[in-house]
């Protein structure tokens, strides 16, 4: 394995790093940027993605022939860690959750007319869309299984019934895929939908309250009483549900990790330009070994992240599910982002407390990153089976 960058990929790198800096990071500071949920306001994103759009830089990870970039994951873990050195950077270049995720998907599973209806208005920027899996009150979480959100065939539809909740971007999407009950079958009793906001028979019940900055449209309740989905637009066979989700949740879990990079390294910056010029007992903080531990420390850990992330990305280029590579960076580099969040707020002391910085900012979002997708405890059950089905074989090299 060769993880060094083509010169192409690295100029494309230098391009998203230059822009971040010069567009985006400008307008961290100026608080009549924000909306009331902590992030950028839509006609701000707007603004910096017809420029992201004029210099090139648009959709890293979408196909060519549909407006995008065209790279691989292993280009995506590159440009994706860059973009997100500031934490609006994502949604600049389209490539923030949940639309990255869901258009990855698509693109691998609609035939081109529907890619016309459904996927090119969100590689076009016109739409967002949503991801509606999680259930209240017994509901799915981490174990799809358990769904009870029921679709019902009827002649050439089907009939939705059921709730949903902590679904993403979910207040403001026009697109949504569902993920309801069809049958018992125990591996074959989910089916994927695709469904638009302007159907009647689902509601937003309420946007959740959350401890840390959201996402555009927040994390929702949704209630389904009779909504109605054309047969036409069910996504793959039937029962075929968790396989759709399978598809959508493995590259979506890794651009999580690739994203979550980009702000450690971010607050590693902002903590290492603080200790280099603060005063303490004669010299810098830089100086005392103590604060060399911390930073080292941090820096180890991002690295061992990075290293993890680009193998699976690596192997998902390859064709391989890459399932234990892609949970053990999971679970590394979310703890990774919080240790980063937590070490640079305790080296700039109150400034790092205060909201002079976006420390206090990624360390509230950091905390969601051992829960989205899979919380941590999962991923480590998931690696022990593994383990104890392989033993030695864990460990193989790849030949």
């Amino acid at each position: 394995m060769d993880f060094s960058l083509g010169q192409e990929l690295e100029s494309l790198r230098q391009r998203v790093a230059i822009f971040v800096e010069a567009e985006i990071m400008p307008l961290e500071n100026d608080k009549t940027n924000y909306d009331g949920h902590e992030n950028f306001k839509e006609s701000v994103v707007d603004a910096l993605r017809d420029k992201a759009k004029a210099a090139g830089l648009w959709g890293f990870q979408l196909p060519k022939e549909r407006g995008g970039l065209g790279v691989n994951v292993s280009g995506m873990a590159v440009l994706y860690e860059e973009a997100a050195r500031s934490p609006f950077g994502p949604v600049v270049f389209n490539c923030a959750p949940p639309d990255d995720g869901t258009m990855i998907m698509l693109n691998k599973i609609l035939n081109n007319e529907q890619k016309e209806r459904w996927l090119q208005p969100m590689i076009d920027g016109k739409v967002r869309s949503a991801f509606a899996m999680t259930e209240p009150e017994g509901g799915c979480g981490s174990d799809p299984s358990l769904t009870y959100t029921s679709a019902t065939k009827d002649g050439d539809n089907w009939i939705i019934k059921g709730r949903k909740w902590f679904i993403t971007g979910a207040e403001g999407a026009q697109t949504f895929i569902l993920i309801a009950k069809t049958s018992d079958d125990p591996r074959k009793g989910l089916t994927a939908f695709l469904f638009d906001a302007d159907q009647p028979g689902w509601e937003v019940v309420r946007r959740i309250p959350i401890m840390g900055p959201e996402e555009h449209g927040g994390h929702c309740e949704l209630k389904f009483d009779g909504l109605v989905i054309p047969d036409k637009n069910r996504l793959l066979d039937v029962g075929d549900g968790l396989k759709v989700t399978q598809i959508r949740l493995g590259t979506a879990r890794l651009t999580h990790c690739m994203r979550w990079l980009g702000l450690a390294k971010r607050c590693m910056e902002e903590a290492a330009s603080y200790v280099e010029n603060r005063m303490s007992f004669g010299t810098t903080l830089a100086e005392h070994e103590g604060v060399q531990w911390m930073l080292g420390d941090v820096a180890k850990e991002i690295e061992v992240g990075r290293l993890l992330t680009m193998q699976a990305a690596w192997m998902l280029d390859q064709g391989d599910f890459a399932k234990k590579e892609i949970a053990m960076a999971k679970i590394h580099v979310a703890d990774t982002l919080h240790k980063a969040a937590d070490t640079a707020i305790q080296l700039c002391g109150a400034r790092g407390y205060s909201k002079d910085t976006l420390l206090e900012w990624i360390y509230r979002y950091a905390r969601q990153a051992r829960l989205v997708d899979g919380a941590s405890e999962v991923h480590k059950m998931v690696l022990s089976r593994l383990y104890l089905k392989e033993k030695r074989d864990f460990f193989k090299w790849r030949v």
